[in-house]
C-alpha cells in the first residue's frame, strides 16, 4: 500500500488533497440567517409655497431716436442767395418763422411793381367802359324801346374789362408772393441736420436748400413680439391722447460716457405687422426732448442715439413668481399634493429672468413647487419635501416702470420701485428668444 501511494504523482496529490479541502469547507460553512430589508427614504426635495398675486410686467425694448416731422426745404423761386442767418448751419437751431436763407429780391421787387401798374391799367380800362356802358343805357332809353341788344349796351366789352382786372389782380398777387418766397423760412421751431446750399449760390425752384427737423417731439419706433404686445396696453385701434393715455414709457441711454434718462407715452402704433419679422411697432413719443433742465445734469434727448425703452405694462391677475430652477423642458413644473407626490404641471410663461420666472396657470396659493432635481423625479414618485432657504428666492433688482397715471413723471432709478408698488418685472425684447424658451 506504502509503495502503492509512492507510484502516485505529486501534482495528483496536491490536486486531491485541494479537492477535500474544499469539499470539507463547503460542507462545514454556516448556513447564514437572513436579515430583515432596511426600509428605503423617499428623496429630500427643496420646494418653495406659491404665491399667485396681480403683477405688472414692464416691457423692455431698444430703438433710435428720430424727429416726427422732418422735411427738405427747397426753394420756390430762382434767384442768388445773398445774405443766410447765422444758425444755417448743420446742427444749427431756429425759431418757427425765422428767415434762413434769403435770395435776391431785387427782381421780383421790379415785377411787383410793373404788376401793380397793370393793375391800374386796366381799373382805368374798366372805369371807362363802365361810363360807356352807362351812355349805351341812356341812349337805348331814349330810343323808347324795352328791349336793348346786349353788343349795343356794351355788355360784352364790360365783362371782358373786368376779367382783364381780375387778371392782372391775380398777376400783381403772384408777384407779391414771389418776392415773400425769397425769404425762405420754416413754419415751426426745429434744427437743421444738413444744409444744401451757402451764400452766393445760384438755386432754381426745387433746389434742395437744407434738412430740417421739428424739435417739439422726438419719436422711437420700439420692435415687440406678439408675447411682449400681450403683456402692455398697446393703442392698436386708436391714436393716444390726454383723454386715453397709451403707456408710460421710461427711456434710458449712454451720451458720453454717461447714462441718462427721459420719460414718455406710447401714443401710437404703426398700420400693420411687420410681415418680415412679425413683429409690432410702437411709436413712443417725448416731448419737448431738447430742452434741459437747468436744475440738474439732463442733457436734451439727442436725435439718432440708440436707446433703450421700458414700457410699463397692464396689471396682471395671479402671476406666480418662481426661481428659473423650478422651471424644467421650457414650461413645466413639479408640485406636490397632500401626500407627498410629485404632480406634473404645464404653465404658462410670461417672462423669464436671470434668476427668476413669471408664470400663469393652475397654482393655488400655498401649493408647494419643487425646486431642481427634477431630473431625479417623475410624477407619482414620494418625496420628502424641504422648505427652501430664503437665499433661493432672491428677487431680481429690476427699475421700476414710470407710473401710468402721471405722464410727467420722471422714471425711477435702476433697483428702486415706484412708491408703494411692487417692483414689476421686465420682459427683454428683440433679444431674439422669445420668453419662456
Amino acid at each position: 500500500m506504502q509503495r502503492y501511494w509512492q507510484l502516485i504523482p505529486l501534482s495528483v496529490k496536491i490536486l486531491s488533497g485541494g479537492l477535500i479541502a474544499v469539499v470539507l469547507v463547503v460542507a462545514l460553512r454556516p448556513t447564514p440567517e437572513p436579515l430583515p430589508a432596511a426600509p428605503s427614504l423617499p428623496p429630500e426635495v427643496a420646494v418653495i409655497a406659491a404665491s399667485p398675486r396681480p403683477q405688472a410686467l414692464s416691457v423692455t425694448t431698444q430703438g433710435t431716436v428720430a424727429p416726427r416731422r422732418e422735411i427738405d426745404l427747397v426753394a420756390q423761386v430762382a434767384g442768388r442767395i445773398h445774405s443766410a442767418a447765422q444758425n444755417f448751419v448743420d446742427g444749427g437751431f431756429f425759431a418757427a418763422g425765422e428767415t434762413l436763407v434769403s435770395i435776391d429780391d431785387r427782381d421780383y421787387q421790379f415785377a411787383l411793381v410793373r404788376a401793380a401798374a397793370r393793375v391800374k391799367e386796366a381799373q382805368q380800362a374798366l372805369a371807362t367802359e363802365r361810363g360807356r356802358a352807362r351812355q349805351a343805357q341812356r341812349e337805348w332809353r331814349d330810343l323808347g324801346n324795352a328791349e336793348a341788344n346786349a353788343l349795343f349796351l356794351r355788355k360784352p366789352q364790360l365783362a371782358a374789362a373786368e376779367a382783364a382786372l381780375a387778371s392782372a389782380q391775380a398777376e400783381r398777387d403772384q408777384a407779391r408772393l414771389d418776392l415773400q418766397r425769397t425769404a425762405i423760412s420754416v413754419p415751426f421751431a426745429g434744427r437743421v441736420r444738413e444744409t444744401g446750399v451757402d451764400l452766393g449760390q445760384y438755386v432754381s425752384p426745387g433746389t434742395r436748400i437744407a434738412t430740417v427737423y421739428d424739435t417739439k417731439v422726438a419719436q422711437i419706433r420700439l420692435p415687440l413680439t406678439d408675447r411682449q404686445a400681450a403683456l402692455v396696453d398697446l393703442p392698436l385701434g386708436f391714436r393716444g391722447d390726454d383723454h386715453s393715455p397709451g403707456p408710460a414709457v421710461a427711456i434710458s441711454g449712454v451720451i458720453a460716457g454717461k447714462q441718462y434718462h427721459w420719460s414718455g407715452r406710447i401714443v401710437r402704433t404703426d398700420a400693420s405687422v411687420d410681415t418680415r419679422s412679425r413683429m409690432y411697432y410702437a411709436v413712443a413719443e417725448v416731448v419737448d426732448p431738447f430742452v434741459a433742465d437747468p436744475g440738474s445734469a439732463q442733457v436734451p434727448l439727442v436725435v439718432g442715439l440708440f436707446v433703450e425703452a421700458r414700457i410699463s405694462g397692464r396689471q396682471l391677475p395671479d402671476i406666480v413668481t418662481l426661481p428659473t430652477r423650478a422651471l424644467f423642458k421650457r414650461n413645466r413644473i413639479y408640485t406636490l399634493d397632500a401626500g407627498d407626490r410629485v404632480q406634473l404641471k404645464t404653465v404658462d410663461v410670461l417672462h423669464r429672468g436671470r434668476q427668476q420666472v413669471w408664470v400663469r396657470g393652475e397654482l393655488a396659493a400655498g401649493e408647494r413647487v419643487v425646486i431642481g432635481q427634477q431630473s431625479y423625479l417623475q410624477p407619482g414618485l414620494l418625496v420628502s419635501p424641504r422648505i427652501a432657504a430664503e437665499d433661493s428666492r432672491v428677487v431680481e433688482q429690476e427699475p421700476a416702470a414710470t407710473p401710468q397715471g402721471d405722464s410727467d413723471a420722471a422714471p425711477q432709478p435702476l433697483g428702486e420701485a415706484a412708491p408703494g408698488a411692487a417692483a414689476p418685472a421686465s420682459v427683454a425684447a428683440v433679444s431674439g428668444a422669445a420668453p419662456g424658451s
